[in-house]
């Protein structure tokens, strides 16, 4: 299946398809269109990029069955997100520093991620494919005693919008079936969530029309389907999450902080 990737090869940075070790490049627009030029890089000469530069990553609170009973909250009746700054956007194996203006808990939320690849407003469920791209891993990481700390406002968009604190890729997926995926994050080395995307509450197809309706979509944008059982803090002086979602790959990225005890 193509597995689509932007890279930086010396002072270069392009896209293309990664198979066998090489990667494949490709010319003009990745969502119109990408021609292949002939070039073929080992996989070991390139750095891996974040695979887009969405105008905006749209995240998804409490779409998934299970982890709505968890909490005892209701499952909504229409999606429930918020807006990550773009600035949030990180590569693939980045480092991840600690914020200097925060030094509560961080914790990790691995997701899997719509990729969107034709622009697309008020489209129904049944056209969401047509403006889908593909797939790829997320780690939709969150400042998480900045939410509930002014009491008069939560603070969402604040506690998910620090520099690095969406890394996304290594690869975008494009001839996979979400329905059929299962996310698993791995915290320095011990598993820690293992759950189906046939649990979310609202499908992709379902959430990329129920927010097109909202918004217009961008190719590009991902839009984070939320996270389920197994979210936690990184306590380590320098913790490594990885992400892995069979078809797609493993995304893995460290976090840098002072131990917390």
């Amino acid at each position: 299946m193509p597995h689509w990737v932007r890279f930086r090869h010396g002072d270069t940075v392009g896209f293309g398809t990664l198979a066998d070790g090489h990667v494949t490049v490709h010319h003009g627009d990745m969502f119109d269109s990408p021609r292949a030029n002939g070039t073929r890089l080992p996989r070991a000469d390139v750095t891996l990029l974040a695979p887009t530069t969405p105008s905006k990553v749209i995240a998804l609170w409490n779409n998934f069955h299970a982890l709505a009973a968890k909490l005892g909250v209701a499952e909504p009746s229409e999606p429930l997100y918020l807006l990550k700054a773009p600035s949030s956007v990180t590569d693939p194996d980045a480092a991840v520093g600690r914020p200097s203006s925060y030094d509560g808990r961080i914790v990790y939320e691995g997701e899997l991620a719509i990729v969107i690849g034709r622009t697309c407003s008020n489209v129904g469920p049944d056209d969401a494919d047509a403006h889908i791209f593909g797939y790829t891993c997320v780690n939709d990481i969150t400042a998480a005693d900045i939410i509930t700390r002014d009491s008069t406002f939560a603070q969402w968009a604040r506690a998910k919008g620090f520099d690095g604190f969406c890394p996304f890729g290594p690869v975008i997926a494009t001839a996979v079936d979400p329905a059929t995926l299962v996310v698993r994050t791995v915290l320095d080395g011990a598993e820690r969530q293992n759950y189906p995307i046939a649990d979310m509450i609202f499908s992709a197809q379902q959430l990329v029309s129920r927010i097109s309706h909202d918004m217009t979509l961008h190719p590009g944008d991902i839009i984070c389907c939320g996270t389920s059982l197994g979210v936690g803090a990184m306590k380590a002086a320098v913790s490594t999450v990885t992400v892995a979602i069979d078809g797609i790959g493993e995304l893995t990225n460290t976090l840098h902080q002072p131990a917390i005890a």
